[in-house]
């Protein structure tokens, strides 16, 4: 119950600062949202991304789900709501840049690299989600067979936020954006053990810091 009351409490924070001290923000925002970045995120609930990059209500367009994932466009008819929330961000809302934000110890690539198996029968959501990220997987144990699980595991996260870059420019109404030169793509990765931000360069293929670690830990 006290867990209940902290939420509670959390929201008279928020009502206090954004609607006594800072009324004209919401102000602003009851007619409509103007984000120009939308933000694909993991559901991890260490990293909210408007916390982690100090935004305000308004500021980013956010899908968050395990493991970050964009899946790639298909034709049937079920129901996808990240595709759903990305074209409704890129046609809707016009933003101007797409971020895929993947993170350190996750727990959906984890999943992933131990595949368990379900022996109960019942509908496996997660194994079937992840195996979005299957060719991710597949890439680092064929390139690192050596490696440490945990230097597999980061691998592998990293590599799935380049699977999901990729099925974003397989959708078509991300490919006339980026067509037209008004939509870019980023692909980032929060180290949470070492507290750094590392964005993904084309041209070194590889992720390198664009936020370093305030401190190193002792060796």
């Amino acid at each position: 119950m006290r867990d209940l009351e902290r939420l509670v409490d959390g929201f008279q924070r928020f009502q206090h600062q954004y609607y006594e001290e800072a009324p004209s923000l919401y102000r602003n925002l009851r007619d409509g949202q103007h984000p120009s970045t939308l933000l694909v995120g993991c559901c991890d609930s260490r990293v909210d991304p408007a916390m982690l990059l100090g935004c305000d209500p308004g500021d980013i367009f956010t899908v968050r789900n395990v493991a970050n994932l964009v899946p790639p466009p298909d034709r049937d008819q079920g129901h996808h709501g990240v595709l759903a929330a990305i074209q409704f961000a890129v046609e809707q809302l016009k933003v101007s840049r797409i971020i895929v934000l993947g993170h350190a110890q996750c727990g959906g690539i984890r999943a992933l690299m131990e595949r368990p198996a379900r022996a109960d029968g019942e509908p496996d959501y997660l194994n079937r989600w992840m195996d979005i990220a299957e060719p991710a997987r597949q890439q680092v144990l064929s390139q690192m067979p050596a490696a440490s699980l945990a230097e597999h595991r980061q691998a592998c996260e990293q590599a799935s936020i380049l699977i999901s870059l990729r099925n974003l420019e397989a959708l078509p109404c991300v490919q006339r954006r980026l067509q037209a030169g008004d939509l870019t793509l980023h692909g980032w990765y929060f180290d949470l053990v070492a507290g750094a931000l590392l964005a993904y360069s084309a041209r070194a293929d590889a992720f390198l810091p664009i936020v370093c670690p305030l401190f190193t830990e002792p060796a």
